[in-house]
């Protein structure tokens, strides 16, 4: 979903590189239409909150979730399904399909940027297949640091310093807060199974 803001032609790329047909669009019709819906996100929370409110993109994603259609964040674009965000001490109402705030990740260095290990729930859909020894690459200042959404959601964790949320999978919506599309063969892998899941 093209809502100002995300890496986007690099989604599109790595998309179609694990074989999904993509199409970048504004449009909720066609963003509604979709088997899936991908939302990127980078910079601050209060910007893609912006953009995505002058596209109805909170709607698109809550019609979406409601009717069971699946939906993937991705770094900002995950955040954003949270309550809210605080950033430089400005909080901003997110999607909020999921409880909770997204906070500065309490680290010596900040951002967070380069390539870590995960550890995968048991049972992750996004992660079959992949190993612990896997690394994903994350460009980030900010996260999700704990869950008070659903019991049934798969959660899968990263630390810098302190542990944060690296991704979630609750029924259609699911979010990494790295960048699959910068993770090389493991990144697409979390892809190719996203898609397979379609």
């Amino acid at each position: 979903m093209d809502y100002g803001s995300g890496n986007l032609r690099s989604a599109q790329r790595a998309l179609q590189r694990v074989g999904a047909s993509v199409e970048v669009t504004a449009d909720a019709g066609a963003a509604l239409a979709a088997d899936g819906l991908v939302v990127p996100g980078v910079g601050a929370f209060e910007a893609c909150m912006t953009g995505l409110r002058k596209i109805a993109g909170e709607r698109i994603i809550a019609e979406r979730v409601a009717a069971g259609r699946p939906v993937l964040g991705v770094c900002v674009g995950m955040q954003i399904l949270f309550a809210r965000g605080v950033e430089f001490g400005v909080e901003t109402k997110g999607c909020g399909q999921w409880p909770g705030a997204v906070t500065r990740l309490d680290a010596p260095v900040i951002p967070h940027m380069g390539w870590n290990v995960v550890r995968a729930a048991p049972g992750s859909s996004l992660f079959k297949g992949l190993g612990p020894d896997d690394r994903f690459y994350f460009v980030h200042s900010y996260a999700a640091r704990r869950w008070a959404g659903s019991s049934e959601a798969l959660l899968t964790w990263a630390t810098h310093r302190v542990p944060f949320l690296a991704a979630v999978e609750d029924g259609p919506l699911s979010a990494t807060q790295f960048h699959p599309e910068k993770s090389g063969d493991a990144g697409a892998a979390v892809l190719s199974n996203w898609v397979e899941g379609l």
